[in-house]
């Protein structure tokens, strides 16, 4: 029996800022944005601490066009995907390491949508992985 792997990622958290929706030279949507999420926990001495972990969220298609018409800087969201690790060369030449959130599924949490459905998923094709390199637009 050939052995599985699983890279699955469940984030709820809010948006730091607006999502910035672009298109690559094929005309597919990509929206990136980040998410912030809170941990808390109490330090040596009994006193209770948040820590807050940013984490760099994409879309793609029809998911980044829903995200950017409906999130926005604060918006608080729960997001399905997978962790994705990627390097480039800035325009310096240096070498850049990036870790992002693939999301194929996306639900709005602000009370505002309370009763509506929204719950969003990606198209199964929605993957960076399955994007030329040439083609993003980042």
């Amino acid at each position: 029996m050939a052995s599985r792997s699983i890279n699955k990622v469940i984030l709820i958290g809010n948006l730091g800022q607006d999502p910035e929706v672009r298109y690559t030279a094929s005309g597919v949507a990509v929206a990136t944005f980040s998410v912030a999420t809170n941990e808390s926990y109490k330090d040596q001495e009994g006193n209770l601490q948040e820590r807050t972990q940013w984490h760099n969220i994409v879309a793609w298609d029809k998911l980044a066009q829903i995200c950017g018409e409906y999130l926005k800087k604060g918006s608080k969201v729960y997001l399905e995907g997978r962790i994705q690790y990627r390097t480039y060369d800035d325009k310096s030449g240096v070498k850049r390491y990036v870790t992002e959130i693939v999301a194929n599924q996306m639900m709005m949490l602000d009370s505002r949508n309370a009763g509506s459905n929204n719950d969003i998923q990606g198209t199964p094709d929605s993957s960076i992985a399955e994007k030329p390199e040439e083609d993003l637009p980042f």
